[in-house]
């Protein structure tokens, strides 16, 4: 029986409803997925908090928890659900685009190396080195007892030429068939299931791209995820890469865009080209500097207000009425303001809480709409409050 089962398809879209099955849950999708980066959610939440605001997922950062040398007390604690008190789903990252980012890939006296085995690179933390290949990726990931775990990958930015671009993209094609012979090994010790995704690159080259999605997507994938630098940091040219890469990826496994979600429209953008899941730390980053989402604000840039703004000193409004956050129910934007400006920890704490609940709710709202096959209105209601 399929992981995945596509319950109802949009009629103007290719947006679609559909169910992820794991072992801590079913995971109903398109889904927002909140970063837990080292077992635990930036801005002072915890746990309870993200079953609180209704994650249904989260997703864990495998470079972040490796270096800091949590991976074997994980594992001796019976994996991270244990370890962090959780009880639905995880997704982990292999850990490819943190190590790639260090040294940008072919960059000059950079704090990686990449060779066809793997990649060599220096701890941020303590400036020891460290190993990566695809086979020590998985099983690090393996430990973690994920639901969902990542192939190793070599990712490339918009600046990269075509020939170290095609180079990444062809290493992680290897790559994946090397995580995928990794993973049978597990799959014959464990009772568990984890699912493994194969990750499309290709950078900013359109035959690249086409081909990376033929390739990941013939492989023994339980899903493809969409790579690389632009993903989520360029929704322009996100948009572009799903609109040619659609014909290249077979609808029955589920579709994730690695990095989206900085703002409420970005949704709407993958969703109706298909993708099913999604992560990013933006929602709690710009909680951190007093942004906080609000549906309706005159915002440019997507539904925010700036609580560093004096005119928010004697508002004692909800920071947004559409939002059923605790924060929302029981805080007013002069509180929270106060706070920032009295550099008090509870003020990234609830603006975090905020930021995460009100994406998730978006979401709860696009999923109810695809049921009602109202994705349509919905989406204009979004985009022209942008």
């Amino acid at each position: 029986m399929s992981n995945f089962q596509i319950i109802q398809e949009d009629l103007s879209a290719r947006a679609r409803l559909a169910y992820l099955r794991t072992d801590h849950g079913v995971i109903e999708t398109p889904v927002f997925m909140p970063v837990a980066t080292q077992a635990v959610f930036k801005g002072g939440l915890d746990s309870d908090d993200a079953r609180s605001i209704g994650a249904p997922i989260i997703l864990a950062n495998t470079y972040h928890l490796y270096l800091r040398g949590a991976v074997p007390i994980i594992k001796r604690a019976g994996g991270l659900h244990k370890f962090m008190n959780w009880d639905r789903p995880i997704l982990t990252d292999s850990g490819g685009f943190q190590v790639w980012s260090l040294g940008k890939g072919a960059r000059k006296n950079s704090l990686c190396k990449i060779d066809d085995d793997g990649a060599t690179f220096v701890s941020h933390l303590d400036g020891n080195a460290h190993r990566f290949t695809p086979e020590i990726a998985v099983q690090i990931q393996h430990d973690l007892g994920a639901d969902i775990i990542m192939a190793f990958d070599e990712a490339s930015d918009e600046a990269s030429s075509y020939s170290y671009t095609k180079e990444a993209m062809d290493r992680t094609h290897k790559w994946a068939e090397r995580c995928i012979a990794a993973m049978s090994n597990y799959k014959s010790q464990i009772t568990n299931r984890q699912l493994l995704f194969g990750i499309i690159q290709g950078g900013r080259f359109k035959t690249l791209r086409k081909k990376s999605a033929r390739i990941i997507s013939s492989m023994n994938f339980d899903g493809v995820a969409i790579g690389g630098e632009s993903i989520g940091y360029n929704m322009k040219r996100t948009a572009e890469i799903l609109e040619y890469l659609a014909p290249q990826i077979p609808k029955e496994k589920p579709i994730y865009a690695m990095g989206v979600g900085f703002s409420p429209a970005d949704f709407f953008t993958v969703i109706e080209r298909g993708v099913d899941m999604f992560d990013c730390v933006a929602p709690a980053r710009i909680a951190r500097h007093g942004l906080l989402y609000s549906k309706g604000a005159g915002s440019k840039r997507g539904h925010r207000i700036n609580l560093m703004n004096a005119r928010y000193k004697d508002d004692f409004s909800r920071v947004c009425d559409w939002c059923d956050c605790r924060v929302c129910v029981t805080y007013t934007r002069a509180y929270l303001r106060h706070l920032f400006k009295a550099d008090e920890m509870t003020a990234f704490r609830l603006a975090t809480i905020h930021n995460l609940r009100f994406m998730l709710k978006v979401m709860e709202e696009i999923r109810a709409s695809l049921k009602d096959r109202e994705f349509a209105r919905l989406k204009r209601e979004w985009i022209l409050r942008a």
